[in-house]
């Protein structure tokens, strides 16, 4: 096992490693910015490191510091959480060159996987179903790009390979808007990521968010936790997911949770990870793999009983994975509503003090969260504070489960968007399960 693992993050995510890495008996290191002496894991680990100024740039994204700080302090492991570094696949290179193990995937799978283009095509050759598109990136040749998009039919969605979080793409609907909008894609994506590639795929009316968590030891051995619905989102940005995905067809269900073992298998991956699909019309379609522990893995340990964070770290330490796939069952149903220090009904976000915080509890409900009364939560960062976990015996139980909590929920001197998250899980349509992604859009916008 591990012996001492650096918690290269902040927040909730860092929190929740320090607890799996107590259970397991490893000791830890949380390194920090200057604005986050105070945070709760930080005052929690066996070490704390100081690695730089507010600045996520000079602290969390400064990869000698973070480095640095392994040495200084004799551990053996780093685990990235989520963001920031986490699916750097420099960052993964730089960790194992110097001779302390990243608690992810090889950098030459993070590699693959975050060039979108390359990820399609090995999905592709793993059988994984995947949205029609260009075989490839996009050329400066016109008549070939339209032709591409006759043949795959508009609307058509131009995207940008090193993209991500919703930025550099953009829809077509006609021909005479396709060239242009190749060109001024291109443009972004070069100016955002550095890497001017665009690929071309169908534009899906009104698909749902799917999602399938894995677990593989990259040595030949993988597993799926079944899969999560988190279709409603707010520009690209989720805001309550659910496990396992309602309504969908069991047939094509079946076929996509084995085809995402086998691609595990095939692309010899390593820790955890998250096969991204759109779902419309009882058909999957594959569109990127997130190399990483997800932020809503909770409501899938609810459901499963499977320790995700920690089998990421016996992974990490050379164990082979332990569990079966026939061993691995969905029991009831989760929710999550991310909690984030914002205005409602603005979206701004509302740093400040913490007068006054009173978490929920009872049977069924988790609060994964950093924050404690008195604390202060800085500009600088992500506005995420918490995420609210409920789950019941089937989905109208944890709903109503969720209900309780977040009117149980107490966070005073700082706006959140509890009221939003009240609102939507009393939502008509939310209720009867199945929505599609731009549905909390359009019901914003009314």
């Amino acid at each position: 096992m591990l012996d001492k693992v650096v918690i290269a993050n902040r927040g909730e995510i860092a929190l929740r490693i320090l607890r799996a890495c107590r259970e397991l008996g490893i000791k830890t290191v949380a390194v920090h910015s200057k604005a986050d002496k105070d945070l709760m894991h930080v005052r929690l680990a066996d070490e704390a490191v100081c690695i730089g100024p507010a600045a996520s740039t000079q602290s969390y994204l400064n990869i000698p510091a973070i480095i640095a700080a392994c040495e200084v302090t004799d551990a053996t492991a780093i685990h990235p959480g989520y963001g920031f570094l986490a699916e750097n696949a420099d960052f993964a290179e730089q960790v194992e060159q110097s001779g302390f193990v990243f608690i992810g995937p090889k950098a030459e799978t993070i590699r693959t996987m975050g060039d979108k283009v390359a990820a399609i095509a090995a999905m592709k050759k793993a059988g994984v179903p995947t949205v029609p598109g260009s075989d490839g990136p996009l050329t400066d040749d016109s008549d070939e790009i339209l032709a591409m998009a006759r043949k795959i039919g508009l609307p058509v969605i131009i995207k940008a390979a090193a993209g991500g979080g919703g930025r550099g793409m953009r829809v077509v609907h006609s021909e005479a808007a396709l060239l242009n909008a190749v060109h001024v894609t291109k443009a972004e994506a070069a100016a955002a990521f550095g890497d001017s590639t665009v690929y071309m795929e169908k534009f899906l009316e009104n698909p749902r968010h799917v999602e399938i968590q894995i677990l593989a030891d990259g040595q030949g051995n993988a597993v799926h936790l079944y899969d999560r619905d988190c279709s409603l989102q707010r520009r690209h940005q989720k805001v309550i997911e659910e496990a396992p995905a309602p309504g969908l067809d069991e047939e094509a269900r079946r076929k996509v949770l084995i085809a995402c073992v086998d691609a595990s298998k095939a692309i010899n991956y390593r820790g955890a990870g998250t096969f991204e699909f759109l779902y419309e019309n009882g058909e999957f379609y594959f569109i990127e793999m997130n190399t990483r522990v997800q932020v809503e893995h909770p409501i899938t340990e609810m459901v499963t009983g499977v320790d995700i964070v920690k089998e990421q770290l016996m992974i990490a330490s050379g164990k082979k994975l332990s569990l079966r796939q026939e061993n691995i069952q969905v029991v009831g149903h989760a929710f999550e509503c991310r909690i984030n220090a914002e205005d409602p009904e603005t979206f701004m976000p509302s740093p400040g003090k913490i007068s006054m915080y009173h978490a929920p509890g009872g049977l069924g409900v988790r609060m994964d969260s950093h924050i404690y009364s008195g604390y202060s939560v800085p500009p600088f960062y992500d506005s995420l504070i918490g995420k609210l976990i409920t789950w019941g015996v089937d989905r109208e139980a944890a709903l109503t489960r969720m209900r309780g909590a977040l009117d149980e929920l107490l966070v005073e001197g700082i706006k959140t968007n509890t009221e939003l998250h009240k609102r939507l899980v009393r939502d008509s349509h939310f209720e009867k399960g199945g929505v599609n992604i731009h549905y909390l859009e359009k019901k914003l916008s009314m």
